[in-house]
């Protein structure tokens, strides 16, 4: 396993606890969204996997090392984290140089830099943009070379905060396709978000934090079975799983190709009795 975290509390200097005994694992290769209304303690949690937190009690262990100790620096090399706000950690003059201060500050030869780097761009649409300062683009773009910076440092894990926020249509696709990606080449994605139509089509796992502790941790599809039905929800169900739900249709669908496969079915018209002798 890439990552353990055994019965983590944090308290704030005023006394607030943000985070209460929190226990889980995570796989090489899974794809976790973290869930909850504002204030539940993601954000928090997030922080503690790169050090710029640190545990009132509890362990954290990454890629078989605990994190007691460990600089924000020396856990750089093992878990990449993109910022909600990526005004928060760009500051080159270039999108190139931006992407490319991780690989660099990590020691990489030359050579593997540049595949990095290239690759990074390539992967998040950003290669006709690479000369262009940072600061002169959208906020979506901003979040993209965020995004690329975090992709080139080549970490197993990668954490991701509210990574939807202020992306076209267009972007949120590119973005859910790397996320597959990732996993696929066996990297671990965690992902805090509200975005519940990301969550549904590109995350296998659910864990739902509530008053800093955890109130569900299972597979996504029978978290959305089980709240699809349930009142006074914080978290919006997924388009489809409602749409489906004005349809009429008996159990949750969560994606665009389970409701289309589902709609197929419902239109399929019923086999006509043979007369034959």
């Amino acid at each position: 396993m890439i990552v353990r975290i055994d019965s983590l509390t944090f308290r704030y200097p005023n006394g607030t606890t943000a985070l209460d005994g929190v226990s889980f694992s995570v796989e090489a290769g899974e794809r976790v969204a973290i869930l909850g209304a504002n204030g539940a303690g993601k954000s928090t949690l997030a922080r503690h996997l790169v050090g710029i937190e640190r545990p009132a009690s509890g362990t954290i262990e990454i890629d078989g090392r605990r994190t007691d100790g460990l600089g924000i620096a020396e856990l750089a090399r093992t878990v990449g984290f993109v910022f909600q706000n990526p005004d928060d950690q760009l500051h080159a003059a270039s999108v190139v140089k931006e992407v490319g201060f991780g690989p660099r500050n990590l020691r990489f030869p030359p050579a593997r830099r540049t595949e990095l780097v290239e690759s990074a761009l390539r992967r998040t649409g950003l290669n006709e943009l690479r000369d262009t300062h940072p600061h002169h683009l959208s906020l979506g773009e901003r979040k993209r070379v965020a995004l690329a910076s975090v992709l080139a440092m080549d970490t197993p894990v990668v954490v991701l905060d509210e990574p939807t926020t202020g992306q076209d249509h267009a972007s949120v696709v590119l973005l859910g396709n790397l996320v597959d990606d990732l996993a696929t080449d066996g990297r671990t994605v965690l992902a805090i978000t509200h975005d519940m139509d990301f969550c549904a089509e590109h995350f296998d796992r659910v864990i739902v934090l509530e008053n800093g502790g955890i109130s569900w941790d299972g597979p996504v599809a029978h978290w959305l079975a089980q709240v699809a039905d349930m009142a006074g929800q914080t978290l919006e169900l997924p388009q489809m799983t409602r749409l489906g739900r004005r349809l009429g249709w008996a159990g949750p669908v969560s994606t665009v190709a389970g409701f289309l496969e589902r709609l197929a079915s419902e239109a399929d018209p019923a086999p006509v009795p043979s007369t034959a002798p």
